[in-house]
């Protein structure tokens, strides 16, 4: 759905002719921001109780600070999108056992890392109250070249917007909303070097970093 909105608030054309373009985050932060510093993706391969092969997952660490002038509820959301137009979502089909064995790969240098689960909620000022987690995914394709990493909810900033495709002789519903709402999102762009006999053992190369509304 958050792909949908992506691409109707980037280009719809109108009846006119005319294009609305999607909005634009602020270049002064207009509302919250939290810090968000982090690591470029790596692999693990695990051998989780119960299966007889290995499977593969992304995983990002990543740590929140709240420097605003307050208490935040931080609520993260986490996507990655292929040149393919592929969606993964975070967390989605992942073992409590593989975020566990992620955890302790880093333990020496995050001790204090959190459960992906327990980042949700407020998030005290202050970078003594600072939180550190991972994020993971299942390992995509080997056909796609790049990628973009999407992590909402660092960001206050909400614009709502007129869908243009909205049909007034229909009841509004989750199919035919009258408004979309886009949010600041920090979008984290990557190329995938080699071709498809190298690019799964390939290291992701960051190429670009903006904040994006979506």
């Amino acid at each position: 759905m958050r792909l949908i909105v992506a691409i109707l608030a980037a280009s719809v054309c109108l009846g006119s002719g005319a294009v609305l373009a999607a909005p634009e985050p602020g270049v002064a932060p207009k509302s919250w921001e939290l810090e968000f510093t982090y690591h470029d993706p790596q692999r693990i391969a695990l051998t989780l109780p119960g299966d007889d092969h290995p499977s593969t997952y992304w995983y990002v660490l990543y740590t929140a600070t709240n420097e605003t002038g307050g208490e935040v509820d931080f609520f993260p959301t986490f996507d990655i999108v292929t040149d393919g137009l592929k969606t993964i979502e975070a967390g989605y089909d992942i073992s409590p056992s593989a975020n566990d064995a992620i955890r302790t790969r880093h333990k020496k240098a995050y001790p204090f890392s959190v459960d992906p689960m327990k980042m949700y909620g407020p998030l005290l000022r202050g970078e003594d109250n600072a939180r550190t987690s991972i994020i993971v995914f299942r390992e995509f394709d080997d056909e796609t070249d790049s990628f973009t990493l999407y992590v909402g909810g660092l960001s206050g900033e909400v614009v709502k917007i007129v869908n243009p495709r909205y049909d007034r002789g229909r009841p509004e519903s989750e199919d035919n909303p009258m408004f979309f709402f886009v949010r600041k999102t920090l979008a984290i762009h990557y190329d995938i070097p080699g071709d498809f006999r190298t690019r799964l053992e390939a290291t992701p190369v960051r190429t670009k970093q903006e904040w994006v509304m979506r």
